[in-house]
């Protein structure tokens, strides 16, 4: 008795059909590519914050607290962190930010001063010239409704980054027993070993970055008060928020202390933009990639690596993806080369 062969006919109606259809799916992810993202970060924040909510789980002897006391503890303690921050920060912040403010039209004399010279400008701009160079106003209008679209947008999707990890983790053992329902029970252990690999280095990722904040915050508040710079507080806590950028955040934050260190002397100035370049020179090419490489277990060679792949594809969001991203792969690829080893 022969077996009966394919028809070739099904077969390429079949090949046609699943080509259709990837195209589809791509197409799809491509027009919800904002969507997905905004979805990939709160998972990857989720993720990460789940050990911290299963210990808390387990911590009273001899019962579990519910899940959603949990992560509700989670969520107090972050805000009660950012808080303290706030409490021990913003008085100093705004005096400083205040005193700027006050001072900013003669500090920006002071810089054209210095800026004529050295000859990189011919004479001295008054704010009356500078509000004629400024766009007509139906231009400006455009521009502050546009600015306004944007702030609107960045706020929608940073609430949605801290409420959706919220039921992410509170849905995450019945999302788990679902999504393992789609793998054979053979391979249910590789699976378990696979989720419990990637919550780990995310999650190591996640405090990693947070320890390189304080750490680029902490020594440019010490920099800076070593030279003289003032309003030192609200430059330290621009380069701690701008090292939570990739590439682009520590240049974005260098700018602005140089500039006000410009102000008492061009001397100060390029001390803090060596101070500046050595600070990052340090964090790119060694805090880095040895913070990445014992808390996530990523070579610095894949960190950086990364870094350069996800800046190029989706820019300063692309960036702060790529260490957590490459860490997850690492997972899947070490998981799949140790196959036959199993």
């Amino acid at each position: 008795m022969t077996r009966d062969r394919p028809d070739p006919r099904a077969l390429i109606a079949y090949g046609v059909t699943a080509a259709l259809a990837g195209i589809v799916a791509l197409y799809a992810a491509y027009l919800l590519k904002d969507v997905l993202l905004l979805l990939y970060v709160s998972g990857l924040l989720a993720v990460g914050i789940s050990p911290s909510v299963r210990w808390i789980e387990r911590r009273p002897a001899g019962r579990r607290l519910p899940r959603w006391i949990a992560i509700l503890v989670i969520y107090l303690a972050m805000l009660g962190l950012a808080t303290l921050t706030v409490m021990l920060v913003v008085p100093p912040l705004v005096r400083q930010a205040s005193d700027l403010w006050r001072n900013l039209p003669e500090y920006a004399d002071e810089v054209q001063s210095k800026l004529i010279q050295y000859g990189l400008i011919t004479h001295t701009y008054s704010w009356s010239e500078l509000l004629k160079q400024a766009p007509n106003p139906g231009i400006a209008i455009v521009g502050v409704l546009g600015a306004l679209q944007g702030i609107l947008g960045l706020a929608g999707a940073l609430v949605t980054v801290l409420v959706l990890p919220y039921y992410l983790l509170l849905e995450a053992p019945s999302l788990q027993v679902t999504f393992v329902k789609f793998f054979t029970r053979e391979h249910r252990p590789l699976l378990a070993r696979v989720i419990h690999n990637v919550t780990n280095k995310v999650s190591a990722w996640l405090s990693g970055q947070l320890m390189l904040s304080v750490i680029i915050g902490s020594t440019a508040a010490l920099g800076l008060w070593m030279l003289g710079v003032p309003y030192f507080y609200v430059l330290a806590l621009v380069a701690a928020i701008g090292e939570l950028i990739p590439v682009v955040g520590p240049i974005m934050a260098a700018v602005p202390a140089i500039l006000v260190a410009l102000t008492v002397s061009p001397q100060v100035a390029a001390f803090t933009a060596i101070y500046f370049t050595a600070q990052q020179f340090i964090e790119n090419h060694f805090l880095v990639p040895r913070v990445m490489e014992r808390q996530v277990g990523v070579s610095p060679v894949t960190v950086i690596a990364a870094l350069l792949i996800g800046s190029e594809l989706l820019g300063i969001v692309g960036a702060l993806l790529a260490v957590p991203t490459a860490a997850i792969v690492q997972v899947l690829v070490s998981e799949y080369l140790d196959r036959d080893n199993r």
